[in-house]
């Protein structure tokens, strides 16, 4: 019984298919099966705060991945593209994993963190990032994205100031004018992600195509 378990378990399929074709292994992801389309189409699928948002769209992780890095830009004036790329991309396994709120990551545990972990380096790879962030910029992207969740919990999700507060801190220094955390219609923030994507990639020289 038990052998039979075993070759049942590692025939089990562990690989999504992609709209642009691509077939990524959740367990062992290839750079080479990684396409930016695919990300954006996802990550603009995807809500945040298990959809518990107000407004006629669902806030996607899209738009999350867009304000935390227009906040990290406004925090790191002189951060480079490819640090604004890394921002952007920051929760880019989210397009196959989807969004799981940080309580539920916490009953979860390692095994969720280990896949993300690879997902995330076969990413950074892909765009010729570093596999491994570097510790200050991971804080410094970090912070970014704890300012959007500070404003989005409280714009959208329905915590009190002082809820967010206590679990994201204040954001200091930050000025809400101009910020996106309006929701939008998915089709627009899959536009405006592969734009902000392109304009990076160009702006460092990067040679990504459509």
């Amino acid at each position: 019984m038990a052998g039979a378990k075993s070759v049942k378990i590692s025939r089990m399929r562990a690989w999504q298919r992609m709209l642009s074709g691509r077939r990524l292994d959740l367990l062992d992801p290839s750079p080479l099966d990684v396409e930016i389309t695919d990300i954006a189409h996802g990550l603009s699928r995807v809500a945040r705060w298990n959809g518990q948002t107000a407004g006629d769209h669902a806030f996607s992780v899209a738009q999350h991945s867009l304000l935390v890095e227009q906040i990290f830009s406004r925090v790191e004036p002189d951060a480079s593209p490819e640090q604004r790329m890394t921002a952007l991309l920051h929760d880019a396994p989210e397009y196959v994993i989807g969004d799981m709120i940080s309580p539920f990551k916490a009953v979860v545990g390692g095994g969720y963190k280990a896949i993300e972990a690879r997902l995330q380096a076969a990413v950074h790879l892909r765009f010729s990032l570093p596999a491994t962030m570097p510790a200050p910029l991971k804080a410094q992207i970090k912070r970014a994205d704890q300012i959007a969740a500070f404003f989005e919990a409280t714009r959208l999700a329905g915590f009190t100031e002082s809820e967010a507060v206590r679990f994201f801190g204040r954001p200091r220094g930050i000025d809400p004018q101009g910020l996106d955390i309006s929701p939008r219609p998915t089709q627009n923030v899959q536009k405006d992600f592969l734009e902000r994507f392109f304009a990076l990639d160009g702006a460092r020289g990067g040679t990504q195509e459509l």
